[in-house]
């Protein structure tokens, strides 16, 4: 008996060292998928902020299969996007963030709306470029640059304005807020909340600001002596977290 037990020991000790002594050979991806989101309207690069929250690019791989897993990556801030490890295939792409869905959906699930864009990517060490062009929820521009306050706060002008006429994504805006950072990544996900100044609207309070120059001062007393950036985002009761956004703009402490 304890010769059998030993013996069938031996032989799945030797199967599992099989098993792990496989080489993965396939060779790792090595494509580029570069490209942009930009404004329909105006031409810019839709301004949005860093990890969640920001605009994403969605792979789905149709080489081998009509219902991919999809595969997400996030853009940088101003809607520029630079993946260098895409695998050779084919793919369905399209972008996610704060403005209209290049694919949307009926109330049971049926595809309404399509500008996706079919990609074939072939060999190795290529690059791919794409550009999308969307309908941003919100527009929002600094007017001017941000001046320092006697008492060395410091004092932005901004205008928000719709980004579509889709009057499906024009609901009331629910928040303005001005981000502070000391780095130009600020975003509701990354700001110094000494000095941030957030603004929640309920109703139409938010949206009858719409095409006006408003003016929003830092809070918190003095800024530290040290070079700070500026960001203001603005939202629309669309049941998401995402933001619109300014271009973040610099000052130095005089």
């Amino acid at each position: 008996m304890k010769k059998t037990f030993y013996y069938i020991a031996f032989c799945l000790a030797a199967i599992a060292g099989s098993s792990c002594s496989k080489i993965d050979n396939y060779p790792s991806p090595n494509n580029t998928l570069h490209g942009q989101v930009l404004d329909a309207g105006t031409g810019e690069g839709v301004q949005t902020e860093i990890g969640g929250g920001g605009t994403r690019v969605k792979l789905l791989e149709t080489s081998y299969s009509a219902n991919p897993t999809p595969y997400y990556f996030q853009s940088m801030q101003d809607g520029t996007f630079n993946n260098t490890k895409i695998f050779a295939a084919t793919y369905k792409i399209s972008v996610e963030g704060p403005f209209v869905p290049l694919v949307q959906t009926d109330s049971v699930g049926n595809v309404t709306v399509d500008q996706s864009q079919n990609v074939v990517i072939k060999g190795s060490n290529t690059t791919t470029d794409m550009t999308f062009k969307v309908e941003p929820f919100l527009r929002v521009q600094m007017v001017g640059s941000p001046v320092f306050n006697a008492d060395s706060t410091v004092t932005v002008q901004v205008k928000v304005t719709r980004g579509t006429a889709n009057t499906a994504y024009q609901q009331d805006i629910t928040d303005i807020n001005l981000y502070v950072s000391n780095t130009k990544y600020d975003g509701n996900n990354n700001y110094d909340p000494r000095y941030s100044k957030l603004t929640s609207y309920n109703g139409s309070t938010g949206t009858v600001l719409l095409g006006q120059t408003i003016s929003i001062t830092t809070t918190g007393g003095a800024l530290p002596q040290q070079d700070v950036y500026f960001r203001v985002g603005a939202r629309i009761n669309a049941g998401l977290d995402e933001y619109n956004y300014s271009e973040p703009v610099a000052i130095k402490y005089p």
